[in-house]
């Protein structure tokens, strides 16, 4: 078991940012951890990486407890967390190996990382000269610099170009292959296409755990967009027959999910007619991971 959490809490005053939070990931999985801004995301990653220490509860990360066995945990982890911290008047090169003194690691392994993680074109290059995106790669090179068993990363594609996204997600998920990868992200697209499982928390409560594809597995959910020509109360909404949950997209303009065999369609002529309504326009879409999302955190 490469990451185990049990019944961990954690407050901030009489906030609760962490509530009672259980789950276990095994080497080679590839996680994704999702939760609204303020869910306890970034707390849980700080423990797991012995930045700060939970109030209650254990997690133990490649076999080592986080409270009795910190310096084991930092050997075994790479961490890349949400603000990046850099020393912007270094230059990429001299930035690595000073870090790869910090973990003993052979100076070859340098040149391994920056191929690694496409910095080739600006190692030459001070920290403070470069992109965002390409300072995410240096954040993510110091990360896999000591050939950790374990990835934590927190938002590790911010500020990168459509074409930076693709190369950093393909290369997490070679990394995932033989190493266990939790991060953390808003990008729901990025999820599908990397994570093997999905962890949602919401308000410091774990409301989903479950593979990827298992959570789109239930063949009588039907998402529906509809869009009518007034703004209608969410009370009507409410009355709809097998409505499982709602999301008013803008105006007058609803997502609608049910849970049935029947098609819901005809049942929303039915709903506008009575409302006296017309339809604008309406589409039966694919459950996606963002309708899931809202699903469990609205």
């Amino acid at each position: 078991m490469s990451i185990e959490v049990q019944n961990i809490s954690k407050n901030y005053g009489t906030q609760k940012a962490l509530d009672t939070i259980d789950f276990k990931i095994n080497k080679g999985e590839i996680v994704g951890f999702l939760g609204p801004n303020g869910a306890g995301k970034s707390t849980l990653m700080k423990i797991l990486t012995t930045y700060i220490e939970a109030d209650n509860g254990t997690a133990i990360v490649n076999g080592f407890n986080v409270n009795t066995h910190p310096k084991e945990v930092q050997k075994s982890i790479g961490y890349l967390p949400e603000h990046n911290p850099l020393y912007l008047d270094l230059y990429v090169r001299e930035y690595l190996t000073f870090n790869a003194d910090v973990y003993k690691v052979d100076k070859k392994r340098i040149d391994e990382v920056i191929q690694l993680t496409g910095l080739t074109p600006e190692a030459h290059k001070k920290i403070g000269q470069l992109s965002k995106g390409y300072r995410q790669r240096v954040g993510l090179a110091t990360a896999l610099l000591h050939d950790p068993e374990v990835l934590i990363l927190d938002e590790p594609t911010t500020g990168l170009d459509p074409n930076q996204l693709t190369e950093i997600r393909d290369l997490i998920k070679n990394i995932g292959k033989d190493k266990t990868v939790f991060l953390s992200t808003h990008i729901m697209q990025e999820v599908e296409a990397i994570c093997d499982r999905v962890i949602i928390i919401k308000s410091g409560v774990i409301v989903a755990d479950n593979k990827l594809q298992q959570m789109f597995s239930n063949e009588n959910d039907q998402v529906i967009e509809i869009e009518f020509d007034v703004k209608i109360e969410e009370e009507f909404i409410k009355r709809l027959p097998n409505l499982k949950s709602f999301h008013n997209i803008h105006d007058m303009q609803w997502e609608l999910i049910f849970n049935a065999n029947e098609d819901m369609r005809s049942a929303l002529f039915d709903f506008a007619k009575e409302l006296d309504v017309k339809i604008l326009s309406m589409q039966l879409k694919n459950k996606n991971l963002e309708t899931i999302f809202r699903e469990k955190t609205m």
